[in-house]
């Protein structure tokens, strides 16, 4: 930080899917390794959140992992937790994966803080997509899928933030 730049407080985003363990995190390791590119690490802070609580704890699917860290993303350090009713307090954004996960958030929202709640794929530059599909039942191409996805609505986020109000470091 330059001796002329105000510390600001990071814009704060919540990635959210069903169990907390395919695309929510790679989503969030996606968006924090494009932060850390940028040198937004002090801007903007990324967590990631299940409506569900069938994974609590654990680490994110393997396959997950695998598929990321093949493209430089390391998943490892994440553990799945459950959406909670102060998240909309304590975060800027809450971006959704699909119909249910908006709807289960929305209905977990207090209605001053809806307008936090956004689909992540609604970001996307590249694909025309509203939703980032589960791969959770399906095989290699899905989770490849997913990272597309991400890639392309976190590059489309970040272009996003920066029209809404400076970021820096």
């Amino acid at each position: 930080m330059t001796p002329h730049t105000t510390q600001q407080n990071p814009v704060r985003v919540l990635m959210v899917c069903m169990g907390n363990i395919c695309r929510s995190p790679t989503a969030q390791g996606v968006l924090e390794h494009l932060v850390e590119q940028q040198g937004l690490q002090n801007a903007v802070q990324v967590d990631s959140a299940g409506t569900h609580s069938y994974h609590i704890g654990h680490p994110p699917d393997a396959r997950s992992q695998q598929q990321a860290l093949e493209r430089g993303y390391d998943l490892s350090a994440q553990r799945a937790r459950q959406l909670q009713r102060r998240d909309f307090d304590d975060f800027d954004w809450v971006l959704v994966m699909d119909d249910d996960n908006e709807n289960r958030a929305r209905a977990l929202c207090p209605p001053e803080q809806q307008h936090k709640i956004r689909r992540l794929a609604s970001f996307c530059q590249q694909f025309n997509t509203q939703d980032v599909p589960d791969p959770y039942y399906g095989g290699r191409e899905g989770f490849e899928e997913v990272l597309d996805l991400c890639e392309d609505a976190c590059s489309g986020f970040l272009a996003f933030l920066h029209t809404q109000k400076p970021i820096q470091s």
